[in-house]
């Protein structure tokens, strides 16, 4: 499981967003698992993205109008994936994962901050897609949940989903298995295992 750490203002969240193919790059090329995305239209791109990515955004980006259950259905609807009863129960399994099978009824504004990032994580992980990116996953959470949300990203990468994430937290980046440091948007440093 790869991590990118450095400061803030440093590239992180564009590394983040080159790799999920929704900011295209000024140079060069990006290719994800053999794709090349800076080739693809936005049409092949979003439907790449709704195959293949889960996104674990900085701020949320909960739709405030609908509860928690409904956004972590939401990627299951609009990949429209099972039936609407699956979808359901699969979206209250991941919410269970996270500690928030209580809450599911509950809007965005009824949740706190770490609520909020659990039900993203929640989303993220709908439709089981074979790569998991995280921009701050934790960085919302106290130090016993963000503990405890990464051992379930590390649940996922151990069970055979690509999780990368990005942080300035130096504690949550030395659990990784590699560590790739950015500084100025050039790789400083990259040190671990690879795949």
């Amino acid at each position: 499981m790869p991590a990118s750490i450095a400061p803030q203002g440093s590239g992180k969240s564009t590394i983040i967003n080159l790799i999920a193919g929704i900011d295209r790059p000024t140079a060069g090329t990006v290719t994800v698992n053999g794709s090349r995305l800076d080739q693809m239209s936005e049409e092949q791109l979003a439907v790449w993205r709704g195959r293949t990515i889960g996104i674990v955004f900085q701020f949320f980006q909960l739709l405030p109008t609908l509860t928690a259950a409904e956004n972590a259905i939401l990627p299951l609807d609009l990949a429209r994936l099972g039936t609407s009863r699956e979808r359901k129960a699969v979206a209250g399994r991941h919410l269970a994962a996270v500690g928030l099978g209580d809450r599911a009824g509950r809007l965005p504004l009824e949740l706190s901050g770490g609520e909020q990032q659990r039900v993203a994580i929640a989303r993220a992980m709908a439709c089981g897609p074979p790569i998991l990116l995280g921009d701050e996953p934790t960085g919302n959470l106290g130090t016993g949940m963000a503990r405890d949300m990464f051992g379930l990203l590390k649940g996922l990468n151990d069970g055979g989903t690509t999780v990368v994430y990005v942080t300035h937290d130096q504690a949550l980046a030395g659990l990784a298995s590699r560590i790739v440091s950015v500084r100025d948007g050039l790789i400083t440093g990259d040190t671990g295992r690879r795949p």
